[in-house]
């Protein structure tokens, strides 16, 4: 085992012991934050309470062009576990742990890379990322700091990845009328039944944008997740509350998505809210989009990463990009182990991970 990799396991083993499950977001500024601050000798360190467990970590060091962030915050475990997800697991070839892929194993991987090389650099670690109630990165983008580009870290196997889907969650409700169901008038006064021919519509309207493209990604992601309401099999029912969400691709408008499915189909709700946004990678109509997505392709070829495929999953990165930061996704592990029980990493992905984090250091040495 090289030094380089004992390091950042020895960081891994301490970051997973504290609990940042989100829910319950249970954090505060001490705990892992001394640890941060404790090991970035040489920073200057701001850490910030925004309320409710989110808590942020702004570390400098010099006068940076480039920006690394990474979330601390992870999914609660579960009862399939087959040990402690607070102690870390060691094989010849994993690492296992509550976080360790998601995204943990990166975080250590920057203290490493901190500590092994030169350079000037800004980290910026969260704890909200897991949750619908995002406000770290808000208020860090609204301070308008100067940086050439941000690495944000997620599970991409250490590819650097340019592009990814947005995602809108949204609640809505259709309102019937009760009655008896031995009666004609169920099909037109039944709030189920509006909810289901509204939900037709939409996987018509869906497979309509399957021939839409962006960066390698195709069509337009979408979920019925629930639908709940009525009473019994033979009363018409008054209410049906449908939660379902979508994941456009960049250059697609979420605005004008949410409008066509609000109010585009013969079946409309009721009620009718947007619980959750986020902007795709990169933020922009199509030509702006592909302007910033070229950028970001020379800052990756710039500091020596390989470029991978886009993805389907959410980032924050789409947010410093939406702000007008260059912003690529860059970080170990495999999004397939994910919020799983007994998640893990490659220790393979943690040596290249600190390795290629560490040359993206020397290479902003002053």
């Amino acid at each position: 085992m090289s030094d380089l990799l004992a390091s950042t396991l020895q960081h891994l083993h301490a970051l997973v012991a504290f609990d940042t499950r989100n829910p319950p977001r249970d954090i505060g500024t001490g705990g892992i934050f001394d640890y941060l601050r404790v090991n970035l000798p040489g920073f200057d360190c701001t850490v910030t309470d925004h309320g409710a467990g989110a808590v942020s970590l702004f570390a400098v060091r010099g006068k940076p062009k480039v920006l690394f962030n990474v979330h601390l915050d992870t999914v609660p475990d579960s009862p399939h576990w087959t040990a402690s997800p607070f102690e870390l697991r060691v094989s010849d070839t994993h690492a296992i742990g509550l976080g360790a892929c998601d995204i943990k194993g990166a975080a250590a991987a920057l203290l490493t890379a901190a500590a092994h090389a030169d350079g000037d650099v800004a980290f910026l670690f969260t704890t909200d990322e897991e949750a619908n109630d995002a406000r770290c990165i808000a208020a860090f983008l609204a301070q308008k700091k100067p940086f050439d580009a941000v690495v944000v870290a997620e599970p991409t196997r250490g590819e650097a990845v340019l592009a990814h889907r947005g995602i809108s969650s949204v609640l809505m409700n259709f309102k019937g009328r009760a009655g008896h169901a031995s009666g004609g008038n169920a099909a037109t006064d039944s709030a189920l039944h509006q909810a289901i021919r509204w939900g037709q519509h939409a996987l018509d309207y869906v497979e309509s944008q399957s021939h839409q493209r962006f960066g390698g990604l195709t069509g337009l992601r979408f979920n019925i997740g629930r639908i709940e309401g009525g009473i019994k099999a033979n009363m018409i029912a008054p209410n049906a509350e449908v939660r379902f969400g979508f994941r456009p691709l960049p250059s697609m408008d979420i605005d004008t998505l949410l409008a066509t499915f609000r109010g585009g189909f013969e079946a409309q709700p009721a009620e009718f809210q947007e619980t959750f946004r986020g902007p795709p990678l990169p933020a922009g109509d199509i030509a702006g989009a592909e302007a910033r997505r070229l950028k970001a392709r020379d800052f990756a070829d710039e500091v020596g990463l390989t470029i991978g495929n886009a993805v389907d999953f959410w980032t924050e990165a789409s947010l410093f990009s939406q702000a007008g930061y260059t912003a690529i996704v860059c970080g170990s592990g495999d999004i397939a182990q994910a919020h799983t029980a007994d998640e893990f990493v490659e220790l393979a992905q943690l040596q290249q991970i600190t390795q290629s984090y560490m040359h993206i250091l020397k290479s902003q040495a002053r």
